[in-house]
């Protein structure tokens, strides 16, 4: 799957209504065309923070072809977004999990004559990173990083890490544990991976609200991000795009495979290749395998979902909510986020996003 991305900006060059499936450029394969729609409108939308700089990306492209059709999108986490949106209060929502029956439930009521639907758009992975001086090749696992997170395990030398890390200079200092403090989506796949992943040591049910003993808190992915840069002997959990962003190191997972496996997209893209699609009709909703243990398959993933109506859209937005979604779905959109640290989805699923978008009414 190829990663490198080259972001280059093409002017709308059509006032057609109907959006491009491919977003292929007639021209240059390295240039994505954007189809702008007929009435290039603002769109508000909120949610998870671990696709804000994917967003970053796609809204200032999108806004530099497509005159008066900005996207203003606020980084409140998954479940502050889902709010929002069964409020009326954005054209869509950003969530790092599928909806789940009682929220599907709650989007009724503004969505008219239909319901909130999940649409695959930014594929990633949680990266564990950590600040531990004289230690830059850390392995952990399943059991170990859950009994980390709930302070089962509390210094940096314990057995079971150094069992892992053979010839490491552990120090023998206290852990430095961070989780988010709003309801997110990233702790909800964090815990999902506990579940399936710890053998047990993991013994709450996977959630959007932290449930771990002790440890600290911080608000989004930024700002966990910060304080592992800033405290020594620390440990968080963040999408990839923000440990590249902060220089943070990343820890490789031994998930029984012959070696230990990086947080790279690539090892990333291996887990995405064998995703499942669990939602029904509309919905796109995956099944991921967090306790794979393929060769190469990194299982800490997450999916970034863009919640929208399949009915009851507002008709002075719907026209370029479904551009900009088609673009985002593009290959040339995927790839444009490629450098950013995300995971370029398998074509297979943006084609099946993109027999989606054209029916959003």
């Amino acid at each position: 799957m190829a990663l490198v991305s080259s972001l280059s900006l093409a002017a709308c060059g059509s006032d057609n209504n109907t959006t491009s499936a491919s977003g292929g450029s007639s021209g240059s394969a390295a240039a994505p065309s954007i189809n702008c729609g007929s009435k290039p409108a603002p769109l508000i939308a909120a949610g998870s923070t671990a696709q804000g700089n994917a967003i970053d990306v796609w809204k200032t492209a999108f806004g530099a072809a497509c005159s008066g059709a900005t996207v203003n999108y606020g980084g409140v986490g998954s479940g502050a977004g889902i709010q929002q949106f069964t409020q009326g209060k954005v054209q869509f929502a950003g969530s790092d999990s599928a909806l789940k029956p009682a929220e599907v439930e709650a989007t009724k009521a503004v969505c008219t004559g239909g319901q909130g639907i999940d649409l695959p758009m930014v594929g990633g992975l949680i990266s564990l990173v950590y600040n531990v001086d004289g230690v830059d090749n850390l392995v952990l696992d399943g059991p170990t990083a859950a009994k980390i997170f709930d302070s089962q395990i509390t210094k940096w030398n314990d057995p079971a890490i150094a069992a892992l890390n053979p010839g490491a200079k552990l120090p023998d200092a206290d852990i430095q544990s961070f989780h988010r403090s709003d309801d997110s989506g990233t702790t909800d796949n964090l815990t999902k991976y506990f579940s399936k992943a710890s053998g047990g040591a993991w013994s709450y049910p996977a959630s959007k609200t932290w449930a771990g003993k002790g440890g600290q808190s911080a608000n989004g992915s930024a700002g966990v991000a910060a304080q592992v840069k800033q405290v020594k002997n620390s440990i968080s959990y963040v999408e990839l795009s923000f440990a590249q962003t902060n220089n943070l190191k990343s820890a490789a997972i031994n998930t029984g495979a012959s070696k230990p496996v990086a947080a790279t997209a690539e090892n990333a893209a291996n887990t995405f290749a064998k995703a499942k699609i669990a939602g029904t009709g509309s919905d796109l909703a995956l099944s991921l395998d967090y306790a794979t243990k393929d060769e190469g398959a990194y299982p800490l993933v997450l999916v970034t979902y863009e919640i929208v109506c399949d009915k009851g859209n507002k008709a002075d937005t719907l026209d370029t909510l479904k551009a900009f979604l088609t673009y985002t779905a593009s290959d040339g959109g995927q790839k444009a986020i490629g450098e950013k640290g995300y995971v370029p989805l398998p074509k297979e699923l943006t084609d099946k996003v993109n027999t989606v978008i054209p029916t959003l009414a």
